[in-house]
């Protein structure tokens, strides 16, 4: 699959080039048509060489409508378009003097483009092409009407001075297009490599899920034995009010966790279901600081939360939540470094983005490049999964996940487009 979006994107680019330099080419076939039959006074044949041109701006304009399309661009498409630019600048050059002409070289500049975009089989076609056609143009060809004798010095020199503008024409097209071509190839090549390096973090997260879901139905039966057995040993030391206390802290602490089992349960249902939940922000937010709280009851989460932001009607997706206290807590922890319990959750809107911004008074990042890898962690105890889970949701909802350093510590933004997750 990556070989195969890179190649459409490689197509595309080459077929956008292709347009820019066939704009250029009109320009300029124009101009020197117009030099030549009016201020050199030459007789060439004006029509049939005006007519190519047109041609070619007819095509200019259906191949920038093409890019304009949905569907994607095939191969033969862009050899295509390689090969009707071809056979016009052989047309031209056919009443121009043929492979006498000094611009007969520019046949060279669709097989440079070609190499840089397409496989090798096409490179090859469009080599072929350009082949015929100058081996064509040797034999063929209308002479250029030179009022010059053949052995003229003078037309000799006019040979000269084409070649020149013909070499600072190729050498301006050529720098320019195929470095823009080859930064845009550049580009792909990372954008390919961040795909796989999603794929790489979204397999190991269908790995940790899956031995999360395991987990979740093996620990269901020692969790029921201890709830049983918990109250029965509550009711035997009534008389020593110390355990008493400790058997009933760690008979909630079982019911939390069966809780969080059955959440884990109705959050994979919700999941498979793909029915977000329609939810104002104020709700959603609300709703999310209040399971905060009992999972981190000593945090002071302060909130500031604009009227409009919170009157804005989400389609919450079942993962957005669990982001959210993900980076919640990573900010609890970190805060707690630097003995304190102060989170700060900003709620913003930034155009057609809502921003939920989780700041903490940490230490701050010691690193923002592999702060969301997979089993990267700066905590001690840290799993390693929080950011990475984080990062994952966001991409999911076509948004993204910001990892900065702050005067007192760090901030976290996720940034979801209202597009995706906004009701209309």
């Amino acid at each position: 699959m990556p070989h195969r979006s890179t190649q459409r994107i490689g197509l595309f680019a080459l077929t956008r080039t292709l347009a820019w330099l066939r704009i250029c080419a009109i320009a300029g076939q124009s101009a020197a048509v117009l030099v030549c039959a009016w201020w050199m006074q030459l007789a060439i044949p004006l029509l049939p060489l005006l007519l190519g041109i047109g041609l070619l701006a007819v095509f200019s304009v259906f191949a920038a409508w093409r890019l304009t399309q949905p569907w994607p661009l095939r191969e033969w498409e862009a050899v295509g378009h390689i090969a009707f630019d071809t056979l016009v600048l052989g047309y031209l050059l056919y009443f121009t003097g043929g492979a006498s002409n000094p611009f007969i070289t520019l046949l060279l500049v669709p097989i440079a483009l070609s190499a840089a975009a397409l496989p090798g089989r096409a490179v090859l076609t469009v080599a072929a092409l350009a082949g015929v056609a100058y081996v064509s143009l040797l034999y063929s060809y209308v002479p250029l009407p030179l009022p010059m004798a053949a052995d003229s010095p003078s037309r000799f020199t006019l040979h000269v001075v084409g070649m020149g503008v013909n070499f600072v024409i190729m050498a301006l097209l050529l720098s320019f297009f195929i470095s823009r071509l080859a930064h845009v190839l550049r580009l792909q090549q990372l954008e390919v490599q961040r795909v796989r390096e999603r794929a790489l973090r979204d397999e190991g997260i269908l790995a940790i899920a899956t031995q999360a879901a395991g987990a979740a139905h093996e620990l269901n039966t020692p969790l029921s034995t201890m709830r049983t057995l918990l109250p029965e040993l509550r009711r035997e030391h009534a008389d020593d009010e110390t355990l008493a206390e400790d058997l009933a802290l760690l008979e909630s602490q079982v019911d939390r966790c069966r809780t969080i089992l059955r959440e884990m349960v109705a959050f994979g249902k919700a999941q498979l279901s793909q029915e977000p939940e329609r939810l104002t922000v104020a709700v959603f937010i609300h709703g999310c600081l209040e399971r905060f709280q009992l999972l981190r009851p000593e945090a002071e989460v302060t909130l500031p939360l604009d009227e409009d932001v919170a009157r804005i009607v989400l389609r919450t997706p079942p993962g957005l939540r669990h982001a959210l206290l993900n980076l919640l807590n990573n900010a609890a922890d970190a805060s707690a470094i630097n003995h304190s319990n102060a989170v700060a959750l900003h709620v913003s809107r930034d155009g057609d983005w809502l921003q939920l911004s989780v700041r903490d008074h940490g230490p701050g990042f010691d690193t923002e490049g592999e702060l969301t890898l997979l089993g990267y962690s700066q905590k001690q105890t840290g799993l390693g999964i929080g950011l990475a889970l984080a990062e994952a949701t966001a991409e999911r909802l076509n948004g993204e996940l910001i990892a900065s350093n702050t005067a007192r510590g760090a901030e976290v933004c996720l940034r979801l487009p209202l597009a995706v997750i906004a009701e209309r």
